[in-house]
């Protein structure tokens, strides 16, 4: 691997609430500079993202039901259409929680079938947000099953918003991603994000299995890669 094949890997993240539309016309400009593979960015924003990036081959990687997952299924699929009518090349949607600790896996089943197929069906390519710190590894492990059977193009750790017990990760580790891969295998890829702040870290999550990296520090990963 070389330092334009990492770049490639990273998705350049910006989804806090008390930004400026210049920071995120700087985060497409940044993302364009060092060839990272997309911009992570809230639904609403993809206009003025896709805008900015022009023709370059950076995606607009856009946010549904986040970062709670807290919304109906057809809300979220009515958000995934509205951000891929408006240049999403990708989108990040958050599980519904609430459906997982009651036990109510059809109701996920169903959710994550409706919105990858929304997808599908306008072109882009749908990653399902696990929030691994508020699940055992037994949901995390069901969840993989039903990624399985339903194939969205990636299953994704976190928001990087969870707020986990005092002295847990809120983001991305290595044994949940290697839980992931040992579920999944090849037959969809894997997204680590959350808190994921450096050169070893990324390369440490690629290795155990992730093909993607969710990260606001994007510039310093590559930077500190040594080839």
């Amino acid at each position: 691997m070389n330092k334009s094949q990492l770049a490639n890997t990273l998705d350049h993240t910006l989804l806090r609430a008390n930004i400026t539309r210049e920071d995120l016309t700087e985060l497409c400009r940044t993302a364009m500079r060092w060839g990272f593979h997309s911009v992570a960015i809230n639904s609403a924003v993809v206009s003025l993202c896709r805008e900015t990036l022009g023709d370059s081959p950076v995606v607009c990687d856009a946010t549904v039901g986040f970062p709670l997952g807290q919304t109906s299924v057809e809300s979220k699929v009515f958000e995934t259409r509205d951000a891929i009518k408006n240049g999403a090349g990708e989108i990040d949607y958050v599980v519904d929680l609430v459906a997982i600790k009651s036990d109510d896996w059809a109701y996920v089943e169903d959710e994550m079938y409706r919105i990858t197929s929304t997808c599908r069906e306008l072109g882009a390519d749908c990653k399902v947000i696990f929030e691994t710190c508020y699940l055992t590894d037994e949901e995390k492990e069901r969840l993989c099953e039903i990624a399985c059977r339903v194939h969205p193009t990636f299953i994704k750790t976190s928001t990087g918003f969870g707020t986990p017990a005092p002295g847990a990760p809120n983001g991305a580790t290595i044994e949940d991603i290697r839980l992931m891969k040992r579920c999944v295998g090849d037959e969809v890829l894997i997204k680590a994000s959350g808190g994921i702040r450096t050169t070893e870290q990324a390369l440490n999550m690629l290795e155990a299995g992730a093909s993607r990296i969710g990260t606001s520090n994007g510039v310093a990963i590559v930077e500190g890669f040594v080839e």
